[in-house]
């Protein structure tokens, strides 16, 4: 199974250990081996944090897929990839068109939601239309 994310930037530090309890129990019990995680706000770093640490433990593979082209002054990282056709999407559009390549890849869409406008509402509502498994982790009992 493949997993993606989306959570507000502004996702506050207390919701790494319920994160970390998401990623495992996918990891266990959903046979989630592949995550791809952007690279903006508060919930993408926890996500990539989590990954990193979760995967000298679990045989999984995670990728940060990037909005943007590097500069020659970005240090390269192993797990950076770039989404195909990006390089010809006008940088204002860049991040929809990201997160709709990371959507499309995924079965199961991880998500911290706490309102409903904004990128991650709005990417967590087309995960629902698109039938996928959406595990929102902004909500109780969810």
């Amino acid at each position: 199974m493949v997993c993606t994310f989306f959570g507000h930037r502004d996702t506050p530090k207390e919701i790494e250990p319920t994160l970390r309890l998401a990623l495992i129990d996918l990891i266990e019990n959903k046979n989630a081996t592949v995550f791809y995680v952007g690279n903006h706000g508060n919930f993408d770093a926890m996500v990539r944090r989590q990954l990193e640490d979760l995967s000298k433990t679990y045989p999984i593979k995670y990728y940060i897929v990037l909005a943007y082209m590097p500069n020659n002054n970005d240090t390269s990282d192993d797990h950076s990839i770039l989404p195909e056709g990006i390089e010809t999407v006008p940088r204002r559009f860049a991040i929809n068109f990201r997160n709709k390549w990371m959507l499309n890849k995924s079965n199961i869409v991880v998500t911290y939601v706490t309102r409903n406008f904004g990128g991650a509402a709005q990417f967590m509502n087309m995960a629902t239309i698109s039938t996928k498994v959406v595990i929102n982790i902004g909500m109780p009992n969810n």
